[in-house]
């Protein structure tokens, strides 16, 4: 579906946000599927209902809240999307980017994104929280670009670099907060795919022998957006089920929330370890 928003657009959002916060955010976090209650460590926190932000998608999903919490957590000042719209809720990659655009214009300096995933890794079990290390853009190769349309050179260069998504050095202290915490974290790559359905046990194998460790239905084009904008990237994958490589499971949306309960406090204590050495 095409759809080119403009910084018009973004600038909109950006002045609804402002009207309505006391805070002045530097650090952005997304909360994929199940992973909301991390929000509620924020403190001193203004909420908006995403709903009435101008051109903001809106998620259907269920585990996705639909709020933008702004407040302070571990000294930073930070803005938690709590939950996330998708490609396959039926809006376009940009729609669905926008509140990275949002970030982007609001001068944060980073963006933490958290999703929920399949491992595909044998060496993974529901429960585990993989550090991203590269992702495989499999709706980028198929066409589906957030970066489609006319570039504006005030956001961002026409053809961005790739070859570092996620930064090196918020990876390091990642992984110093795990060992902080107790920890044991994962490191891998995430392949996104465009949903809403499961993957077969075929798409699973190919998937693996391809190089990815983890699979899910967002973040991908989010990383996109946010490093044509400069932004630096950190990400996680909450595993919330292992994968179906031969045809013997179900996978199903309710055992996703449902690892969710177990991962939210991980990712929390991950999220605040990174946060104190930034």
């Amino acid at each position: 579906m095409d759809e080119f928003l403009t910084r018009a657009h973004f600038e909109e959002a950006v002045a609804y946000i402002r009207a309505h916060t006391r805070h002045a955010p530097r650090i952005g976090l997304v909360l994929g599927s199940g992973l909301g209650g991390l929000a509620e460590a924020v403190e001193d926190a203004d909420s908006l209902l995403a709903e009435r932000i101008p051109h903001w998608p809106r998620s259907t999903v269920p585990g996705h809240a639909g709020r933008l919490v702004i407040g302070r957590l571990e000294g930073q000042t930070v803005m938690v999307q709590q939950g996330r719209a998708h490609y396959y809720e039926g809006h376009s990659l940009q729609r669905v980017t926008l509140p990275i655009r949002v970030m982007q214009l609001m001068g944060l300096h980073t963006v933490i994104l958290t999703n929920a995933a399949g491992g595909i890794n044998p060496d993974f079990a529901p429960g585990d929280v993989m550090l991203i290390v590269d992702q495989i853009n499999l709706i980028g190769m198929a066409g589906l670009s957030p970066l489609r349309g006319p570039n504006d050179d005030s956001l961002g260069p026409r053809f961005p670099d790739m070859s570092v998504p996620f930064d090196r050095e918020w990876r390091a202290a990642a992984l110093a907060a795990a060992a902080e915490a107790g920890l044991t974290l994962r490191q891998g790559v995430y392949a996104g795919l465009a949903g809403p359905s499961f993957e077969s046990p075929a798409d699973l194998r190919f998937l693996r022998t391809a190089g990815a460790d983890a699979v899910g239905m967002s973040t991908v084009s989010e990383v996109i957006v946010a490093r044509h904008g400069g932004l630096r990237v950190l990400g996680f994958s909450g595993i919330s089920n292992k994968a179906n490589l031969d045809g013997s499971t179900v996978t199903t949306h309710e055992e996703v929330l449902e690892a969710g309960r177990v991962l939210a406090p991980k990712l929390t204590a991950l999220v605040r370890g990174v946060l104190r050495r930034m």
